[in-house]
């Protein structure tokens, strides 16, 4: 004779085969549903956009730098392309100096304190052979190529101020419309020994509009990302020169 009340589970849950014949005669309610997940479905890809490379703090943009797959989509390269060409365009129309510029005693009245009241200038005072000194150096000749409409300058500590004192090495003087804005003793204002030209900018910010109006800690970070985009561009570019070559 058949157990009709053994029990059994399936995916609705513990039944008998005695419930089951009375949930077919209506004396018992039916089972539960089942319930099924919902399907899977992969999570659309929004692109690599400049809304993309804006969401990225610095320290994940420099990460990203060599993440080859950031080469095979360049849906928005050639729109941010156009639009930075166009902030070249007025940047270069501002454009005075654009690098390190090298000054002895005579000049630094000619060249700094004379300089048009709309310049902002920053001296580097420096000497040979001192590490920091040169790993300052670095960050300046390069931010006097991206900020070309600030006046750059380097000059020898001693033919400054006489019998300055190396261990106050290096140090930044900022000048605009004949006044001292600020005078910024040794490395460590910058990040110290593992200062990068974005750290400077970032101190230079806290001054003033030094490195042009609406410079501010925000742009630099804009900055950087900006040139991050420029580098893939450049990779993207390189990439499709050479293989049109082969």
């Amino acid at each position: 004779m058949a157990d009709y009340h053994f029990v059994y589970k399936d995916p609705q849950g513990p039944s008998t085969e005695w419930d089951d014949i009375q949930r077919k005669l209506g004396n018992l309610p039916p089972k539960p549903p089942v319930e099924k997940p919902a399907p899977w479905q992969p999570v659309p890809d929004p692109g690599k956009s400049k809304q993309w490379i804006d969401s990225k703090s610095e320290e994940e943009l420099h990460e990203l730098q060599d993440d080859l797959d950031l080469d095979e989509d360049s849906r928005f390269l050639e729109e941010y392309r156009k639009k930075r060409l166009l902030e070249l365009s007025e940047v270069s129309k501002s454009a005075k100096f654009g690098s390190l510029i090298h000054i002895t005693g005579s000049d630094f009245i000619r060249e700094v304190s004379r300089a048009p009241p709309d310049v902002w200038v920053v001296v580097h005072l420096y000497k040979d052979g001192v590490p920091e000194c040169q790993l300052l150096g670095q960050c300046l000749e390069e931010l006097a190529k991206k900020y070309p409409a600030t006046k750059f300058v380097k000059i020898i500590s001693t033919d400054c101020i006489n019998n300055y004192p190396d261990f106050n090495l290096p140090t930044v003087l900022v000048y605009n419309n004949t006044n001292v804005k600020a005078t910024l003793v040794g490395l460590h204002h910058f990040g110290g020994k593992r200062c990068t030209p974005e750290d400077v900018a970032f101190t230079l910010c806290q001054v003033g509009p030094v490195l042009g109006e609406g410079s501010s800690s925000e742009a630099i970070q804009q900055k950087v990302r900006r040139d991050f985009i420029e580098k893939i561009i450049s990779r993207h570019e390189q990439d499709k020169s050479d293989s049109e070559d082969d």
